[in-house]
């Protein structure tokens, strides 16, 4: 039977679940937990606790609640452990939401996350669909965690690359979201996170009936992470994302291969995509300047063609 509350549920690919509690509330509900991606255990827990925080943000909505989600090894120390629930702790504070307990299991291998609550007013709920023609779309964070994560594993980055990656995983997408959700006409809002770009454009493309076409040359990317591209560092991720998206892909003639690998590079904690008219994709960069200045408009939607997204 279907719950006429739930406004969104598991039939869309959205980046998490709404049901209305009353005229003016709505809960946001969204679970997000992975392995470590740095050695770090507190910078480990702080980019999980970022990235299972941003659904909530990518929805237009306020996280206030999360249970933690932890999966450790008999050989994990209590030291570590502790360092990772820390981590995502502080991150949760800083988001303004409570950790209120959780669940831990044994596993062969670390695992953290989150699931988290959020509030939002059932009118002002942003989806990952209604995208349309003529909108402009805006990217709010570089490209390249995946790719960069991969080469820290052989020793190709350098320390001050990997800093920069670092703060990019573990910023929360809260003044964004904010300005999403208090920006004039927007259409549809996601989060890159692991299908990346490509992944997520076709999503929003399919589910809104349109066509994506992205500029290669505007996308923003972390520090190193082209040269790595260059050199064929690319994590597993990226080609199975390109291998998802390759039957709706049109790629122009003239894209550089690293770029496209690029935009298929699974991202954690990535930043908002987010749709709406050109004129107003111009005011909501301009409130993003102070904190997040390296956001760009990335693409635009077209009438649907044949392809639901064009990379060139």
């Amino acid at each position: 039977m279907t719950d006429r509350n739930l406004l969104v549920g598991y039939d869309s690919s959205d980046d998490a679940c709404v049901y209305r509690v009353d005229d003016h509330t709505a809960v946001i509900q969204t679970v997000d937990f992975f392995t470590p991606i740095v050695d770090d255990p507190y910078l480990f827990g702080q980019i999980a606790a970022a990235n299972a925080l941003s659904d909530v943000y990518a929805m237009g909505g306020v996280p206030k609640l999360a249970m933690n989600l932890l999966c450790v090894p008999n050989c994990l120390s209590l030291q570590t452990i502790r360092r990772i629930l820390e981590g995502g702790h502080d991150k949760a504070v800083e988001a303004g939401c409570v950790v209120a307990g959780g669940h831990t299991i044994q596993d062969k291998e670390p695992k953290y996350g989150m699931c988290v609550t959020g509030f939002v007013h059932p009118d002002n709920i942003l989806k990952n669909v209604g995208a349309q023609p003529g909108d402009a779309l805006v990217l709010t964070k570089p490209l390249g965690s995946g790719i960069l994560t991969t080469g820290m594993k052989v020793g190709m980055v350098s320390e001050t690359d990997c800093q920069a990656a670092y703060r990019h995983m573990a910023t929360l997408n809260a003044k964004a979201g904010q300005a999403a959700a208090e920006a004039a006409n927007v259409h549809a809002c996601t989060d890159i996170t692991g299908f990346g770009l490509l992944g997520h454009c076709y999503e929003m493309a399919s589910g809104s009936e349109g066509t994506i076409r992205l500029n290669r040359a505007a996308l923003p990317l972390m520090s190193g992470a082209k040269a790595l591209a260059s050199m064929g560092v690319i994590p597993a991720g990226a080609y199975r994302n390109l291998d998802y998206v390759k039957p709706h892909l049109k790629v122009e003639d003239w894209a550089e291969q690293a770029l496209l690998d690029l935009a298929c590079d699974p991202q954690t904690s990535g930043g908002l995509l987010i749709a709406l008219p050109p004129e107003d994709a111009k005011t909501l960069l301009a409130r993003f300047a102070p904190f997040a200045p390296w956001s760009a408009i990335v693409g635009t939607v077209e009438e649907p063609g044949s392809k639901a997204i064009v990379f060139g």
